[in-house]
């Protein structure tokens, strides 16, 4: 279809013709997402080949004390002149090496069976007398070992080149450079290198090793029965990952994972669309010609913004109470409109969902009404003077110009927000967490997120391995729906133009 063609749909053809076009370029799409990801790996092993053929390239043209510092860090920068340089590359790996003989090493041996001593005895009793082993703490300083291990083999590569960059520098007949002039340019040439080292070592600490450890327990038996104070856990491979998948049996893992995976993505939808489209209508009636007293207005969204997100969801949790809650007690007892108290949050599945999603939307649309009124005011007035004067009315002009530019500038809003709905446990814990689980889904209730489920799987029940491979599951979900979806967006694919 060409671009005249088009513009002549009416606003659901547009909607129509987009969806299809989707899909259909959906396995072309994805068939570029998997071709990028093998690219990656093939530099990645590329990289990794140079980097052997370097390593064993400088051993061979390196001198006598090049080829020292593959077995003693510093040798072939010391002899160069380098003392200061040298003595930290040294310092470093007797540093390594005291920490693997005096902690990791202990670690690191156990790390592949985590741990054989056990607290209990074949009938749950403790066994005096002995030193058991602690499964979570091999894992934990099993995967710090490692990544200490990693690091350090990066500065053992690094002090190679440092050698042999020197031997090449005393051979054109130059000095090597000194440690202060090294210094210098972490303030100037390689200043970046110096912001970033904090935050680098803080996100490891942080985020990555911690991340790296959740998904490691996916692969193990870590729950209620199997934890470092009853029974050691260990290696399971993908077993975890088929236990969610199982469908046996009523309230099976399976069924209940099929059924809230539905559920969080209709959800999700439901909450970034209605929040969206309603918080532009708002935005819309606000900033319109003629509607006075706009800073009043907007004043009070703010207002409502600043509250607390959980003392608004606490409030209206109390207020939904089936027995003493206010909109149950105006209803039924004052105004008689319904002739028993509905349980909104507890009872029917579909009214329980449709009762989150219109308390989401209660707390949800301020923010999108100060999102969008910025950028309506900042659409070019010229535009809807010339469809004005081309016949068309506030309709019409909504789904020209107003909706086609607040998606071209908010998509990206719009994508995160999708994916933060998937992951967002305040509304919907908040409102439901006293509630008791259904009989029917596996420790789930029938208004529970993917997310919420996972929370109550370690907190209650505690199968941490079954809640850190629906973890796993849900960000391979999210992850997969932002690349596909902000990649097919006119925001990435024209940044710097509207039309």
């Amino acid at each position: 279809m060409n671009y005249i063609d088009y513009v002549q749909l009416n606003p659901f053809q547009k909607f129509g013709y987009n969806f299809v076009k989707f899909f259909k370029a959906l396995p072309g799409n994805l068939k570029k997402i998997f071709c990028a990801i093998g690219r990656f790996f093939k530099r990645i092993f590329l990289t990794i080949g140079k980097g052997f053929a370097g390593y064993f390239s400088r051993f061979v043209k390196g001198d006598w004390a090049t080829k020292c510092s593959y077995l003693i860090m510093g040798v072939g920068n010391a002899s160069k002149g380098q003392l200061v340089k040298g003595f930290l590359f040294l310092l470093v790996e007797v540093a390594y090496i005291l920490f693997m003989i005096f902690f990791g090493w202990g670690y690191l041996v156990k790390f592949p069976t985590l741990g054989t001593v056990s607290p209990v005895d074949e009938n749950g009793r403790r066994v005096k007398g002995i030193v058991p082993d602690n499964s979570m703490l091999i894992l934990l300083y099993g995967v710090m070992t490692i990544i200490v291990t990693v690091l350090f083999f990066c500065v053992y590569i690094a002090n190679t080149k440092s050698a042999y960059k020197a031997q090449q520098t005393v051979a054109e007949g130059k000095k090597p450079i000194g440690f202060k002039d090294e210094m210098k340019e972490f303030l100037d040439s390689k200043f970046h290198v110096t912001l970033l080292a904090f935050p680098t070592l803080t996100i490891s600490v942080f985020t990555i090793l911690p991340l790296i450890f959740m998904i490691l327990i996916a692969f193990t038996n870590f729950d209620s029965d199997h934890n470092e104070l009853a029974h050691l856990f260990t290696w399971v491979g993908f077993d975890t990952f088929r236990q969610v998948f199982e469908t046996s049996g009523r309230a099976s893992m399976g069924a209940t994972f099929i059924e809230l995976t539905e559920w969080t993505l209709i959800w999700a939808v439901f909450a970034t669309v209605l929040n969206y489209i309603l918080g532009m209508v708002v935005a819309l009636m606000i900033n319109k010609k003629g509607i006075k007293l706009k800073a009043l207005w907007r004043t009070l969204f703010v207002v409502t913004v600043a509250v607390p997100q959980f003392v608004s969801l606490l409030l209206m949790s109390q207020m939904l109470n089936v027995n003493d809650g206010a909109i149950n007690t105006l209803l039924c007892e004052v105004l008689h409109i319904i002739p028993q108290h509905i349980d909104f949050l507890g009872g029917d599945p579909t009214v329980a969902r449709i009762t989150v999603i219109v308390v989401n939307c209660w707390v949800g649309i301020p923010y999108t009404i100060l999102i969008t009124s910025g950028i309506l005011m900042n659409i070019p007035a010229d535009l809807y003077e010339s469809a004005t004067i081309d016949g068309a009315g506030p309709v019409k002009s909504f789904f020209s110009i107003t909706l086609p530019y607040m998606l071209f500038v908010t998509t990206p809003y719009l994508i995160t927000s999708f994916v933060g709905n998937i992951n967002n446990f305040n509304v919907i814990y908040l409102l439901t967490s006293n509630l008791q689980n259904s009989n029917d889904l596996y420790k789930a209730g029938h208004t529970d997120l993917l997310v919420t489920w996972l929370f109550k799987l370690t907190m209650n029940e505690h199968d941490y391995n079954l809640a850190a491979a629906i973890g796993i599951l849900v960000f391979i979900v999210c992850a997969t729906i932002s690349l596909l979806t902000f990649n097919l967006t006119k925001s990435a694919k024209n940044e710097e133009e509207f039309s």
